[in-house]
Parts: C-alpha cells; sequence; structure tokens
C-alpha cells in the first residue's frame, strides 16, 4: 500500500505512509476549527478526523444560531490517501500550510453549508504535550499545536445565509495527533473498578488581541493536583514568551456549573502581571452532538459508507438542560488584558469532585 508521500523524504518509520507508527487502535489525527461574529449568537464548530488503524474518517460540523445547535455528522471508509481530507459533501484544503486553510460543506439539503476560508492572525504554536493514564497505561498522548485567526466566506443555516467578513468573524483552531480513545469503546476493565473520587477537570481558552494571541491550557485531576500546565503569549514575529503557572477563578452561575466569566492570572518573564479578564458569551456542549464524549456518536466510529446524519438540540428545552453540564463545553468569549480587547474561545469542563472550586461529586453546583 504505497502512498504519494513516499515519494518524498518525509518518513518517520521504516513503513510506507499508508501506514501509522503504531498499530494501536486509537491512534487519531484530527482538526478543529470555530468561528463567530463576537456576538455568541452565531457559534460554528467543525473539524475532520482519520483514524487509521480502524479504516475510518469523519467529520462534524455544529452550529448555534440562536439557541438551537444543529449539527450534521458524517463517516466513511477511509481511502489509500490521506492527503485528501474528504468526507462526503465536507472538505479541507490547504492552501498554505500552517497559515491559510479552506473549509467546504456542500450538505444544505441537511440545514449546514459553508464555503470559508481561514487566515492565521500569528504564528502556530506548538502546545504541551498532553498526556493521561488510567493508572496502568495511556490513554491518551497526542501533539497539539494551536492558532488564533479570522474568517472569510459564507455560512449557510437553514436557508439562511451568513456573509462571513474577516473584520468580524474570528475564530481558532488546532490539529492534534496520537493516541485518544476513539471509535466503539474498549472494555473498562479493572480501572471501571477503582474507588476514590473521580474527576475531570478541564480548561482550555485561546484568545486573539490586536498585537498577540495568549493560550492557556490547565487539567486538573479531583483533588486538584495539576497534570498538564500551559500559558504562552505568541508575538506576530514569532517569539513565543511563557507566562508562567495560571492562576484561575472562574465565576460560576449560582446553583451550576456555568461559567458566566472567568480572572487569570498569568505573569511574564520579568514577573510582571498578566491579568485577563473574560466574559462568555453563546456556547455549544461538545458532548450533545458533536461526538465529543456524545452518548450516540464518538469520533472514529464505523457508521457505514456514506453515512450522514443530522441531530438538532433545543438549548431552552427542559430535558436537555440537565445534560449541558456533563461535558465539555465551548463558549465564544470577550476577554481583556491589561487593557486590551480580545476574543477568542473558552472552553471548560468540570465533571465530578473538584477540591479547589469545591466540587465535591457529580451533583455539587456553585453556591
Amino acid at each position: 500500500m504505497l502512498h504519494p508521500l513516499d515519494e518524498y523524504p518525509v518518513h518517520q518509520t521504516p513503513q510506507s505512509m499508508s501506514q501509522v507508527g503504531t498499530s494501536d487502535r486509537n491512534f487519531y489525527d484530527r482538526c478543529y476549527f470555530n468561528a463567530h461574529d463576537r456576538t455568541g449568537d452565531v457559534f460554528l464548530i467543525t473539524g475532520l478526523g482519520t483514524y487509521a488503524n480502524l479504516g475510518v474518517t469523519d467529520a462534524y460540523a455544529t452550529v448555534k444560531h440562536g439557541n438551537t445547535v444543529r449539527t450534521l455528522r458524517l463517516s466513511d471508509a477511509l481511502g489509500d490517501d490521506r492527503m485528501h481530507q474528504r468526507v462526503g459533501p465536507y472538505s479541507i484544503e490547504v492552501l498554505e500550510p500552517l497559515q491559510r486553510v479552506r473549509l467546504v460543506c456542500d450538505a444544505d439539503e441537511h440545514g449546514i453549508g459553508f464555503d470559508l476560508t481561514w487566515d492565521g492572525s500569528f504564528p502556530v504554536v506548538e502546545e504541551e504535550p498532553h498526556v493521561i493514564s488510567n493508572g496502568y497505561r495511556n490513554i491518551l498522548q497526542s501533539t497539539r499545536f494551536a492558532q488564533v485567526g479570522t474568517w472569510t466566506g459564507e455560512l449557510r443555516v437553514d436557508g439562511e445565509t451568513i456573509a462571513v467578513d474577516p473584520a468580524r468573524w474570528l475564530g481558532t483552531r488546532d490539529r492534534s495527533w496520537g493516541i485518544r480513545p476513539v471509535g466503539d469503546a474498549e472494555p473498562a476493565g479493572r480501572a471501571a473498578d477503582d474507588t476514590g473520587a473521580r474527576g475531570f477537570w478541564w480548561l482550555y481558552v485561546p484568545l486573539r488581541f490586536d498585537d498577540y494571541s495568549i493560550i492557556v491550557m490547565a487539567q486538573e485531576r479531583a483533588d486538584g493536583y495539576r497534570t498538564l500546565n500551559d500559558a504562552k503569549r505568541i508575538w506576530a514575529d514569532g517569539r513565543v514568551e511563557q507566562l508562567g503557572w495560571p492562576v484561575y477563578d472562574i465565576h460560576y452561575r449560582s446553583g451550576s456549573r456555568h461559567p458566566e466569566g472567568a480572572t487569570l492570572h498569568l505573569r511574564d518573564l520579568r514577573g510582571e502581571p498578566v491579568d485577563v479578564e473574560i466574559e462568555t458569551l453563546g456556547f455549544v456542549p461538545l458532548h450533545l452532538g458533536s461526538g465529543y464524549g456524545d452518548a450516540d456518536w464518538a469520533h472514529g466510529q464505523w457508521k457505514g459508507d456514506g453515512w450522514a446524519e443530522v441531530v438538532v438540540v433545543d438549548l431552552d428545552d427542559p430535558a436537555v438542560a440537565p445534560r449541558i453540564p456533563f461535558g465539555n463545553i465551548d463558549h465564544v468569549a470577550r476577554a481583556v488584558c491589561n487593557g486590551d480587547e480580545g476574543w477568542g474561545l473558552f472552553e471548560h469542563a468540570s465533571i465530578g469532585a473538584h477540591a479547589p472550586t469545591g466540587f465535591t461529586d457529580l451533583t455539587s453546583v456553585a453556591p
């Protein structure tokens, strides 16, 4: 099974580029994009993934319009040439590596379509290695790069065409590859019987300002021990400045785990404070349609050739509200950093216990 890339000196293993360097079923290679007009009323989240050892590729496009979240889900057999990123009516074209990417979705019969071009505002930055263990083996081990930028083109939602102007439309993106749970779930095994407080706490905040971007990432265990810590400022000339150990204060809505805002306390290399005040706007629960912990569809699952499905969620539905806190949620974010205004993503999950914020179990909420 030779690959067109075999013509180039880019090999990382003794195998053809048609194969990946591990036989782990959970190997994945996936991208994520979001786009918004700074209001939170319209919020697009979309991505495409390949799962070489499962022989599957899939894509999704989720649009929040008002309080309705519509998701198009696509899956197909992975072809021999992964250079062509396409799943049914959805495709990604790299126009300029690490800078300009075009996304096209011609699925208007399903209520979603777009032709959008991404332009990075600042250079991509490699994030800290991400590793999660279940106590016996690594269940997630990945490399990621991230970038903030602007969008040009059009977004079509349920028959309405929305012009996307880069003067107004911003977003963030990341690409990651490595090992993470994909496809059908594996047997839980002994890990399922381990006792003790369980919790997953995650914070990911990429922000775009006029002169720089800031990316903050933190993950903590139930007791508050931090297992991932990354805070960087990226300048237009490519300089990357570390911003120390983020100290956070998340403002949860009373009686819930919904973050209405947050304060991030960072420090530059001289020890000077870099404080970021964040206000959250419209949000998308990634587990209610987009495939991130979704009860009905997981990335990499084999659904058959040319599979397509649409899921519509009403965020005002009383049956939906109780499910929202139990997953990873993406919020449009407005930010102010030492007087500079910026926009980006506030991605947060607080599931189960988390001692620093006073959550003791799955049901506890902010006072």
